[in-house]
């Protein structure tokens, strides 16, 4: 399931209704009870802390040259897309897969300018990466690049999945979507997903 960010694609319709456009998983996910940190600095369990019937997750970073906004985007789009019912049971948490220079104030205002009611996490890189193991994304530091042609590196990418999680009321992961998802394919599916809780 690891990708790397690099390319995107677009989406298509909602599917029929009662239908997943994500796949589900049978078993699900069994998610790591790990604490990560959020931007204020107060500990956060994906399975202690999600508190709400849903909860969607992506693990991605503020310096992700195209996937991570494209689905943070598509994410908060979604939200909107949301009755006032719906929305009020499902929570939206970014993880970074970069905490070296995601830091608390970098993650609180690249979540903030999606949605400021996102929950942006960061922590300890290995922390990081075993609660990814967990629900299957693979999250490695890649080499420095040069960006800019002066032959000196001025950053580099992270290679990590770029799934979003389901996170359900019994703190298991059954359902996850592509990249690809679109707002409405995604909407429909929350719906679904709370009507069936």
């Amino acid at each position: 399931m690891l990708s790397a960010c690099g390319s995107g694609a677009t989406g298509a319709g909602a599917g029929e209704p009662g239908q997943l456009t994500g796949t589900r998983l049978d078993p699900p996910f069994q998610l790591s009870a790990k604490a990560l940190q959020t931007a204020e600095g107060a500990p956060y369990s994906l399975v202690d802390d999600t508190e709400r019937p849903l909860t969607l997750v992506f693990f991605g970073y503020s310096n992700c040259p195209d996937i991570c906004g494209q689905v943070m985007a598509t994410l908060a789009g979604t939200m909107t897309r949301l009755s006032d019912e719906d929305r009020a049971d499902v929570d939206v948490v970014f993880v970074t897969t970069d905490p070296k220079r995601d830091t608390p104030e970098v993650v609180s205002q690249y979540v903030a300018q999606f949605d400021p009611d996102f929950i942006g996490l960061t922590g300890q890189l290995g922390d990081i990466v075993d609660v990814a193991k967990t629900v299957g994304v693979g999250v490695e530091a890649g080499e420095e690049i040069d960006h800019d042609g002066d032959g000196k590196p001025d950053g580099y990418d992270v290679t990590h999945g770029t799934q979003v999680l389901a996170v359900d009321s019994s703190d298991t992961v059954p359902v996850y979507w592509s990249q690809e998802v679109s707002q409405a394919q995604l909407a429909a599916d929350i719906h679904t997903l709370l009507s069936e809780d």
